[in-house]
């Protein structure tokens, strides 16, 4: 496994996205300040374990559903976060173990600990960087050396974009990853939204503006916009890709919170 030398400040008086997300699966790495700010995001919206768990199996179908089905043997997943139950290389790995996967986060504490995971791994990278600067990601000498964008790849934006500003230009980022990607690539992507519960969505933003990273939900229209020209997969943008309808038994205050998709490059 290769490694980057961290870029950014440890903060730990200040709460932290990933490390919030981090408590909300009952994990043990974080601080004080993100527990705090978590628990105020509890008193909001209770369901919010319950979601973090959805999205988690969410990922491990999308990355199976890549993998397995379309046969991608390369994934950057872009603001990794924390490593936990049934990270995308291991979900990858049992498939095929030659995948070769890049984590990529900004945040010291995330690639840390995902290091230490991967120590003995040969297939899978961790490397700090910011994915709201593509140039320098692309250009990462790391990830060139892990990635050949020549070849299909799959770029997992997994519950990120909404942690990014509409200043920041998110439509500009997610373009400039897309246009370097070869066709056949994939683009998934998952994303807060506004658009059943915008009072709650309010509330839990104004939590987080004391955080390291906004949260930004948005509407289907302009999470839909992140795809671009690819070609989205059946069902198309819905709650929780693949399915189209959240199972009987979901809580239905986790319903309709954001959608999914997973979508092609002709």
């Amino acid at each position: 496994m290769t490694q980057s030398q961290p870029e950014v400040a440890l903060q730990p008086d200040k709460p932290n996205a990933a490390r919030m997300f981090d408590y909300y699966l009952g994990g043990k790495d974080n601080f004080a300040a993100d527990r705090a700010a978590a628990e105020m995001v509890l008193q909001v919206a209770p369901w919010m374990p319950e979601a973090a768990r959805q999205g988690r199996d969410l990922i491990a179908r999308t990355v199976q559903h890549l993998v397995q089905e379309r046969g991608i043997r390369q994934i950057i997943d872009l603001g990794s976060g924390l490593p936990t139950r049934d990270n995308v290389h291991e979900i990858a790995h049992r498939i095929d173990p030659d995948v070769r996967v890049v984590y990529i986060d900004n945040d010291p504490v995330v690639c840390a600990h995902g290091r230490a995971l991967l120590a003995d791994s040969t297939s899978v990278s961790v490397v700090q960087a910011d994915l709201r600067d593509p140039e320098q990601v692309l250009s990462h000498p790391e990830i060139s050396a892990a990635i050949d964008l020549d070849s299909p790849v799959a770029v997992l934006m997994m519950f990120v974009l909404h942690l990014v500003p509409d200043e920041q230009d998110p439509q500009r980022i997610v373009a400039t990853y897309r246009d370097a990607l070869a066709p056949g690539s994939y683009l998934a992507l998952s994303h807060a939204s506004t658009d059943v519960h915008p009072d709650l969505m309010a509330r839990i933003s104004a939590i987080y503006e004391r955080a390291n990273s906004p949260f930004v939900p948005r509407s289907h229209a302009d999470i839909s916009g992140f795809f671009g020209d690819f070609t989205l997969e059946p069902p198309g943008l819905v709650n929780m890709w693949p399915h189209a309808e959240p199972p009987a038994t979901e809580d239905p205050q986790v319903a309709r919170t954001g959608y999914s998709g997973v979508a092609s490059k002709p």
